[in-house]
């Protein structure tokens, strides 16, 4: 089994070092849902819900996060970003989160998509409480990496 990247030689937590390794193009995609009541998507899809634009500020939300990652994962890289997109969309029974994130650097920008998603999905959720209290977020996941 290979060594975690994020253990000392004693066992404790810490920052990997990521000096030696080569500088290169990055970029991360992520992706999630979250369950809601059909009257709930009906309220999103028709702006309708009382806090405002759902899916506007769920996207912004998740562009900020990705730009707040370092500060939210302790031992994560704080990695300039060159590009983040996050998209959310209705499907038959919830609002999917897509994001992408690229950089040039050392450390990959997985972490970044991630919580680019999750606070995006998390936004949904604090907009749409007042009306539904049985929402589920899920199936976040990376679902790709590159290095070029």
């Amino acid at each position: 089994m290979e060594k975690l990247s994020h253990v000392d030689e004693t066992g404790k937590a810490s920052v990997a070092d990521v000096g030696a390794k080569e500088i290169q193009r990055r970029s991360a995609k992520a992706s999630g849902h979250i369950k809601l009541s059909d009257e709930t998507l009906g309220l999103i899809r028709d702006n309708l819900v009382e806090k405002g634009d759902v899916l506007t500020v769920a996207r912004i939300a998740g562009i900020n996060a990705a730009k707040q990652t370092a500060s939210l994962i302790p031992l994560c890289h704080n990695i300039p970003l060159d590009h983040i997109s996050v998209r959310l969309f209705p499907d038959e029974v919830g609002i999917v989160a897509e994001s992408e994130v690229r950089c040039t650097g050392r450390a990959g920008a997985e972490m970044e998509a991630l919580t680019a998603v999750n606070v995006a999905l998390m936004t949904v959720y604090d907009m749409c409480r007042a009306v539904d209290m049985m929402m589920v977020i899920d199936r976040v996941m990376v679902t790709e990496k590159t290095r070029i």
